[in-house]
């Protein structure tokens, strides 16, 4: 039986537009399709796929979907999801669309949307696995599948809030998409984010210390910064914590479950060190 028209992804449908040609996209027997007839199936977890050709390969696996839903879970990151909440609520204190890019479990977004009750937000990930949760993360919440690295398929300056958590950038997308009054914000690790695991565990990827100057570089022709909050705070940890935390993150590309389990000692506790930069489109 076809999947019917998720309701959170029906506001959507006036900023959706065909990856393949770009016209409108309308419902059709639990699929979205355009004029043209090209057709994106909705999946029965809630999501609609829209990529098309060769897929990205950088999405979370089911087991680092698993390992992100058991630690977002603790509650570990919460400081985290309130300080974009009320970043969000300080640009967007009314109705409006956030779109969550790279959103993975859908984690963050609902956390905004909880604060903000005339907001709609979509998330867009590259992960099957992850639009799975995310589809289910909020009844204000749609979600589809996307690249982005790839042109987006989302009309002009139909955004108000842009959110980018962990997650690749494509600025120059990012800006055909904000309104002229919208705002992008960009949350990302910086030196001393989870350092006692990265002491523990020498495989994990490791931070670049370039990592600031090359963001500001590739946002400033399109952004100028509104505004930066640090947030840095200590986290207890168990070692199942400390197992998934490793597992959420790209480091689980080059350590196996049984590498972290069969680990020595693994820290108790552990820094959690962010930078959360509100963007004003130039």
């Amino acid at each position: 039986m076809p999947a019917l028209l998720p309701a959170a992804l029906e506001p959507f449908l006036e900023l959706l537009c065909c990856p393949v040609c770009r016209a409108r996209l309308g419902p059709d027997r639990g699929s979205l399709r355009c004029r043209a007839g090209h057709t994106f199936d909705i999946a029965r977890q809630g999501y609609v796929s829209l990529l098309t050709g060769i897929r990205a390969t950088s999405g979370d696996d089911a087991a680092m979907v698993q390992a992100r839903n058991r630690f977002l879970s603790t509650g570990r990151y919460a400081p985290v999801r309130r300080a974009l909440t009320r970043l969000t609520a300080d640009v967007l204190p009314g109705q409006g669309t956030v779109v969550d890019i790279g959103c993975g479990t859908g984690y963050y977004l609902a956390g905004v949307l909880d604060q903000l009750p005339g907001a709609r937000g979509l998330g867009l990930d590259a992960s099957g696995p992850a639009l799975r949760s995310a589809a289910r993360a909020h009844p204000r919440a749609a979600a589809a599948s996307w690249d982005v690295f790839r042109p987006f398929p989302l009309v002009d300056q139909a955004v108000d809030v842009m959110l980018d958590v962990f997650a690749p950038r494509n600025p120059s997308e990012f800006h055909r998409m904000l309104r002229p009054t919208g705002r992008l914000i960009v949350v990302r690790p910086i030196e001393r984010h989870l350092a006692e695991l990265r002491g523990e565990v020498p495989a994990m990827v490791t931070i670049d210390p370039d990592k600031e100057q090359r963001l500001q570089q590739a946002l400033d022709p399109y952004f100028e910064a509104a505004g930066t909050r640090h947030i840095e705070y200590t986290a207890p940890l168990t070692r199942q914590e400390a197992i998934d935390l490793v597992g959420m993150t790209p480091s689980a590309r080059h350590l196996t479950h049984a590498d972290l389990s069969d680990h020595g000692p693994l820290p108790d506790q552990v820094t959690v060190s962010v930078l959360a930069t509100c963007y004003r489109p130039r």
